[in-house]
């Protein structure tokens, strides 16, 4: 499939679902006109168009098998429901999929996307690292390596307990069909049935000395998904290690630069979301608001835009703020913000054209001066 090809919304049929955890339903799509599937790779992921009262939604859902694979184009989505204590409403789509999507409905994506992709043309032994639903893409990852490949494979996921555990059976299945594959698991809070069980190696977070003790080398090419604290803790684990920047791949939708900075110590435990905010005070000097100028609201003054700069996205980072992002090529929205006042030229139009007071700060320039108000 061309790169314009995969740019483009086409209709899906649901044709099967499953439910794969307490909180995890899976979605079979076959495309509604017929056709064949599109060819994608380990990793990928679909970009799917919800319209629901009257608004438009993007969901990046991973597709959960690898090419060829009798699951087909399976998607997983979990269901984001209100964080108690909090006023925070539940996830929209996610309860949508799970509440009101059925066999026989019709679903709109674009793709297969995405750069986290397995590399197959490596020898070198594969160390996969989820947590939650990040098993999704590493689960197609698994497969295709379980299936082509002899290569050595680590494959270590955490969750809060076998309830919550998506996919454990089929994982456990491809484990068993040749040597050399290894599985690990880390259970949060197990229950009483998950010990009695020995469904996990782990209870509690994953650790720098378990890595040690599980993994003979130290030449791995790693791979990694899940939540962003997750995330955080496993990269400054990898990073202590030794293993090499350009060797840890990784998916997640968020603020991805906090990932690459480096670690303060050998001992690494799981960071706190709240710790994670960038506190930096930017060094260039306000100008007046004439011409090119870009103010992002409570964060700089309007700032001289720097022509040099491919986007506002990039503009921003220089100035040390960490917006969130994930595709940085209009495919996403995960950097939509509020476009406060001013005009903006996209550079490279985006997939889904953001309303009215929205601007996507990966694809786009300021015309003139505009004011920006970051997501949080």
């Amino acid at each position: 499939m061309s790169a314009s090809d995969a740019r483009q919304f086409k209709r899906y049929k649901v044709v099967a679902k499953a439910t794969e955890s307490a909180c995890i339903t899976s979605f079979v799509l076959e495309p509604e006109d017929g056709s064949a599937l599109p060819v994608w790779q380990p990793g990928q992921y679909l970009i799917f168009k919800f319209d629901l009262d009257g608004q438009s939604y993007l969901r990046h859902y991973s597709i959960a098998a690898a090419p060829g694979q009798s699951a087909g184009l399976r998607i997983a989505v979990k269901r984001e429901s209100a964080p108690e204590g909090v006023d925070v409403p539940a996830g929209a789509i996610s309860q949508h999929m799970h509440d009101a999507v059925h066999v026989g409905d019709t679903l709109v994506a674009a793709g297969p996307l995405g750069d986290f992709v397995l590399d197959q043309s490596s020898q070198r032994p594969v160390l996969l690292l989820s947590g939650g639903v990040g098993v999704t893409p590493v689960l197609a990852m698994l497969q295709q390596l379980v299936l082509c490949s002899d290569r050595r494979v680590d494959f270590i996921h955490g969750c809060q307990d076998g309830d919550l555990h998506a996919f454990s059976d089929e994982v456990q299945a491809l484990v068993a069909q040749r040597a050399n594959v290894h599985s690990h698991l880390c259970y949060l809070n197990p229950t009483d049935a998950d010990r009695q069980q020995g469904a996990f190696k782990v209870e509690g977070l994953l650790t720098r000395e378990h890595l040690q003790s599980w993994l003979p080398l130290d030449d791995y090419e790693c791979y990694v998904c899940g939540p962003t604290p997750f995330m955080q803790a496993v990269w400054q684990m990898l990073r202590s290690l030794g293993i090499a920047q350009d060797r840890i791949h990784y998916e997640f939708f968020g603020t991805a630069t906090v990932l690459e900075k480096e670690p303060v110590s050998n001992d690494v435990e799981a960071p706190k979301a709240a710790d994670t905010a960038a506190s930096i005070v930017p060094a260039t000097e306000p100008v007046a608001a004439t011409g090119e100028t870009v103010e992002f609201v409570g964060k700089t003054a309007a700032l001289a835009w720097d022509p040099a700069q491919a986007s506002l996205l990039d503009f921003a980072e220089a100035q040390g703020l960490e917006p969130y992002f994930n595709c940085r090529s209009g495919l996403c929205n995960s950097c939509m913000c509020t476009l406060v006042s001013g005009e903006v030229d996209y550079v490279e139009e985006p997939l889904d054209m953001p309303p009215e007071g929205k601007v996507l700060l990966c694809c786009s320039k300021p015309r003139g001066a505009v004011v920006i108000e970051l997501a949080e």
